[in-house]
């Protein structure tokens, strides 16, 4: 198991302005965040309720996508990037569930997500987790720092869950998901899921995020979030509302409504 943290210090952390992980640890129902982030969640809430179910209906498609890697398609290494603070059912758990010999390593530059990193670093006995700080922006050291754990011989998950809507387009987020994606064997796969540009209303609440959180979000058209699947093979049914990826029609907490995110997997030919 590894832990860096870019400066070879401790976090630091700022609790004074909003950030995306413990904003979306507070809608999620969680307890890792701090005055100004449920300050931002709740001006969130009051612009765009549906917010609260749109959290709840990615962290669902985590499970199913997982679920379906790690089981029907047999991959045993992910690289969760973006991971978010620590909740029920992270990826190294479903994943594990199935096959208990699997590698996951997860990446994030929130140093709240590094100071709970020990909870993503229990892994099943016959596999391993390790924790990786470092921007999404910078694939090369992130490949590099994963294959002290991974073997990038062998096909990877590549899981990518609200990140990308954090990266602006000056950065070019397509590119990113390239170069990520050319590092890693064909057999591989992507797991993506964003937000839409869809809906009046939550872009507007959208906007005051980023008037009052340390970084921004950025809502996309279905089509943009559609692209960053190009070259892949799409598994059914396609890239469509987060909701709509395999609904398990036995899981009650499922809602198939439509939601204003898009998500797919794809595999690498």
């Amino acid at each position: 198991m590894s832990s860096t943290d870019g400066e070879g210090g401790a976090p630091q952390l700022d609790t004074s302005e909003a950030h995306s992980a413990r904003v979306w640890n507070y809608l999620l129902g969680g307890k890792d965040n701090f005055a100004a982030d449920r300050e931002t969640g709740d001006l969130i809430l009051k612009m765009f309720p549906a917010i609260a179910h749109h959290a709840r209906v990615q962290r669902r498609f985590l499970g199913r996508a997982v679920r379906y890697l790690a089981g029907e398609a047999g991959i045993r290494q992910f690289l969760d990037i973006g991971t978010g603070l620590p909740t029920a059912n992270n990826t190294h758990q479903i994943a594990q569930q199935h096959a208990p010999e699997s590698r996951i390593v997860y990446v994030d530059n929130d140093p709240m997500v590094l100071v709970h990193a020990q909870a993503l670093l229990t892994s099943a006995p016959g596999g391993m987790t390790s924790y990786i700080e470092a921007d999404v922006r910078d694939p090369d050291l992130i490949v590099r720092e994963a294959a002290a754990t991974l073997d990038f011989g062998q096909p990877v998950a590549l899981v990518m869950l609200g990140i990308l809507g954090q990266i602006d387009d000056t950065d070019e987020p397509g590119s990113i998901v390239t170069r990520l994606l050319a590092a890693l064997p064909s057999g591989s796969y992507l797991a993506l899921s964003d937000g839409t540009d869809t809906n009046p209303e939550m872009n507007r609440a959208i906007a005051v995020y980023n008037q009052n959180s340390a970084s921004s979000y950025h809502l996309r058209s279905p089509e943009r979030i559609a692209a960053y699947f190009d070259g892949l093979d799409l598994v059914p049914p396609g890239v469509l509302s987060t909701s709509r990826w395999r609904p398990d029609i036995r899981d009650a907490e499922e809602d198939p409504r439509e939601v204003d995110s898009y998500a797919g997997v794809g595999r690498k030919p």
